[in-house]
């Protein structure tokens, strides 16, 4: 039986960070579904599509990783590609609070999903996609936090 994950998020724009937890993931999963949460009340620099596209071609080459948009509730979206696990990465204590408070939230109303925490390596934990947003409305070239190979301006 293929076991299947999905890794959520906003993905505005997607990261050296992301990919770190995505390659992570692919050692303990057959599949990693990475889940573009849309909400339609916010605007990115990226819109949902395009954030689909940078991940679609950072990942042309591996099979076990797709992307999708979605909208509503993550553990729906999990059920429904038939994922067993929902990825989330931690980078500090602040995203461990949170993390640990929507894994409990997810259990109690999806309790045949697990929530897997990965630790961000350190090498990346610093990166943040807020942070490459700022960095970019000043002007200045974002290529160290964007995965290698990426150029972020085709995607603008």
């Amino acid at each position: 039986m293929e076991r299947t994950a999905i890794f959520p998020g906003s993905f505005d724009p997607f990261t050296r960070g992301h990919a770190a937890l995505v390659d992570e993931a692919l050692n303990l999963f057959d599949r990693v579904i990475i889940g573009i949460g849309n909400n339609t009340a916010k605007r990115g620099l990226l819109t949902p599509e395009n954030r689909k596209r940078l991940i679609d071609d950072f990942y042309a080459a591996q099979p076990r990783v797709e992307a999708r948009i979605y909208t509503g509730l993550t553990g729906e979206f999990a059920l429904g590609v038939g994922a067993s696990a929902i990825i989330r990465g931690v980078r500090n204590t602040t995203d461990f609070e949170y993390e640990r408070t929507m894994q409990a939230a997810n259990q109690r109303i999806y309790p045949t999903l697990t929530t897997v925490m990965l630790f961000t390596p350190a090498v990346v934990a610093d990166i943040a996609s807020s942070t490459v947003r700022e960095v970019l409305a000043f002007g200045r070239t974002v290529e160290e936090f964007m995965p290698e190979g990426v150029d972020i301006e085709k995607y603008l």
